[in-house]
C-alpha cells in the first residue's frame, strides 16, 4: 500500500512514497510491520512478511511455499487434508498411515469415504457383500460362517437344515431322528401327533410312535399276560413258534417257574417246565 500517512507508527520514518501496513488504523513502514507483527512459519520458523501469502490452521501459520504434507512434502495449497498429532499430511498419506483396511481387498478405506464395521474389522461398503449372491448387506441381519458373510436368505438356502416333515428351514433348536432334523413341534406321533421331544417313542418303518399309540397299533401281545410288547429300553422278550412272551411272563403253566434259558416242554397251546411235563 502506498502511503498517504506522513510517518511510520513505530519508526517515525517518513512514509512518503513506500508501501506501509495498517494495523488498528495505524501506519507502519513494512520493515515495522514485519518484524512487530509477523507471524512465525510453523515450518521454516521464519516471520511471514506482510509481502507474502500467510496460510493459517488452527492458530499456527505457514509461508505458502511451507504449507506442505510432513511425509510426501506435496503442496497442500487449497488441496484437502488431515492432520494427526498436529502434523499435517495429505489425504493419501494420511490413509497409508492411520486410515482403516478393508477385511475384504485390504485396501485403504479413504476418508470420507462410508466404512462398515462388523465384529471389529472394516469393510468398504461396496465390499461389504453377502458370498453367495454378492448383494449389498448393509445394516441387513446376516450370518457368518467360516469367516464368510451371507444374508439370512442365501445362507439358509445355502447351510440351513430343513425339517423332514414339513421342509421348512428350522432356525433354532430342532431334534435329530433318524439322521434327520426335525422342527420340536412337528416331531409327533405318526398317529395321534402328540410332541415327542421329551418323551419316549419307538420307531416303526421311519415313523415315530408314541408308546400307547405303538402299543396300541403294532406292539405283539404277549402269549401269557395278552398286554403289548414295546421291547422299550431294550428289553428282551421270549419267541417261540410265532409266539411271543414277556421274559417275566415265560413261566412254566403249572407250577409258574420261570423257563427263561431252560428246557421245557409244549402241550397244545401250553408250555411246561421238563419236571411238569415228564409228569403229565
Amino acid at each position: 500500500m502506498t502511503s498517504s500517512h506522513t510517518d511510520c507508527h513505530f519508526c517515525l520514518q517518513s512514509l512518503r512514497g513506500r508501501k506501509y501496513a495498517l494495523r488498528e488504523e495505524n501506519a507502519y513502514c513494512v520493515p515495522c510491520y514485519d518484524s512487530l507483527y509477523a507471524n512465525p512459519c510453523e515450518e521454516c520458523k521464519q516471520p511471514i512478511e506482510c509481502s507474502s501469502k500467510d496460510l493459517a490452521y488452527k492458530g499456527r501459520h505457514w509461508h505458502e511455499g511451507c504449507f506442505r504434507c510432513a511425509k510426501c512434502s506435496r503442496s497442500l495449497v487449497e488441496k484437502p487434508f488431515a492432520a494427526k498429532d498436529e502434523v499435517l499430511l495429505c489425504t493419501e498419506c494420511y490413509s497409508d498411515e492411520y486410515s482403516s483396511k478393508c477385511f475384504h481387498c485390504q485396501k485403504t478405506i479413504m476418508p470420507g469415504s462410508r466404512k462398515m464395521e462388523f465384529k471389529g474389522s472394516s469393510w468398504h461398503e461396496s465390499c461389504f457383500v453377502c458370498q453367495y449372491c454378492q448383494q449389498p448387506l448393509g445394516t441387513k441381519p446376516l450370518i457368518t460362517k467360516d469367516n464368510e458373510n451371507y444374508c439370512v436368505p442365501c445362507f439358509e438356502k445355502q447351510f440351513a437344515h430343513h425339517c423332514y416333515a414339513c421342509k421348512k428351514v428350522i432356525t433354532s433348536g430342532g431334534v435329530t431322528y433318524d439322521d434327520q432334523p426335525w422342527h420340536k413341534e412337528c416331531f409327533v406321533c405318526a398317529v395321534c401327533k402328540t410332541q415327542l421331544s421329551r418323551q419316549r417313542f419307538i420307531s416303526k418303518d421311519e415313523c415315530p410312535y408314541c408308546v400307547d399309540c405303538f402299543s396300541k397299533f403294532y406292539a405283539e401281545k404277549c402269549a401269557a399276560c395278552k398286554k403289548p410288547i414295546t421291547a422299550l429300553g431294550g428289553a428282551k422278550y421270549i419267541s417261540f413258534e410265532e409266539r411271543q412272551w414277556h421274559r417275566e411272563c415265560f413261566n412254566c403253566m403249572r407250577c409258574s417257574a420261570s423257563l427263561v434259558g431252560q428246557e421245557f416242554l409244549t402241550r397244545q397251546d401250553d408250555i411246561l417246565c421238563h419236571k411238569c411235563g415228564s409228569a403229565s
